[in-house]
């Protein structure tokens, strides 16, 4: 009697496939909203409602407000009176916590990508430092900055942290704005000098060193906020009320 052996396709496994569903609306608005939030595209205290955004994406109002609700869920937005949602204010206790908060996750996730860089990725970031010293244009710099540090997180293989990490980002991304402000050197070259201090630190193979210039990276943007004084808080104190 012969039996044939089943192929590895058949049988109630393929019941439990479900259909791949298509990227949605609410998708591709969320997505926009979340990389504009995470590059420093908007001011703090900068209100959206959802009518405006609608007619400028040209969309429904319905995902929307779905993917302003998703963005207020994850702390990067807030609710506000009359449907409105805005970019939370500044707050120096904030903007410490961030800090800390970035500066743990992400130099442990550094040091954890170390293992698996391969020569593509750090000829990768070799490029995308090059191409930061070399622009002069604000939006394209936080393009390439964010790109830098999402090419080295992305090499640890970490399901987990990198969810956390893109939550801290968009929370992060109205303080670097404001920082980029009060010091315009933010866009000129000495702002890859702990880039290439990560790079260095790569090729000798130091995890230590890496997490160490991946940190005082990130405080950069925050030592300026702490410098900036009590007339800028208070400022920001004054848009709250």
């Amino acid at each position: 009697m012969n039996f044939q052996t089943p192929s590895p396709m058949d049988g109630p496994g393929l019941d439990r496939l479900s259909p791949v569903e298509r990227e949605t609306v609410q998708d591709r608005i969320y997505r926009q909203l979340r990389d504009a939030l995470i590059q420093g595209r908007f001011d703090a205290g900068e209100f959206f409602l959802a009518g405006d955004v609608a007619q400028r994406m040209s969309v429904s109002s319905m995902p929307v407000r779905e993917a302003l609700a998703r963005l207020v869920s994850e702390r990067a937005l807030e609710a506000m009176p009359n449907r409105r949602v805005r970019v939370p204010l500044l707050t120096l206790e904030r903007a410490r916590d961030i800090a800390q908060a970035r500066s743990l996750i992400e130099g442990e996730l550094a040091a954890r990508a170390m293992e698996n860089l391969s020569v593509a990725d750090v000829a990768r970031l070799e490029a995308l430092t090059a191409e930061y010293e070399r622009s002069r244009d604000t939006g394209e710099i936080a393009t390439l900055n964010h790109a830098f540090h999402f090419q080295l997180y992305q090499a640890a293989g970490s399901s987990v942290f990198m969810p956390i990490i893109e939550s801290l980002w968009m929370q992060a991304g109205p303080y670097v704005r404001a920082a980029a402000k009060l010091h315009r050197p933010l866009t000129d070259r000495a702002a890859t000098l702990h880039h290439r201090g990560i790079l260095s630190a790569i090729a000798a193979g130091d995890r230590a060193r890496v997490a160490q210039e991946l940190k005082a990276d990130i405080n950069q943007a925050f030592a300026i906020l702490e410098r900036a004084g009590a007339d800028f808080w208070d400022s920001e104190n004054r848009m709250a009320s």
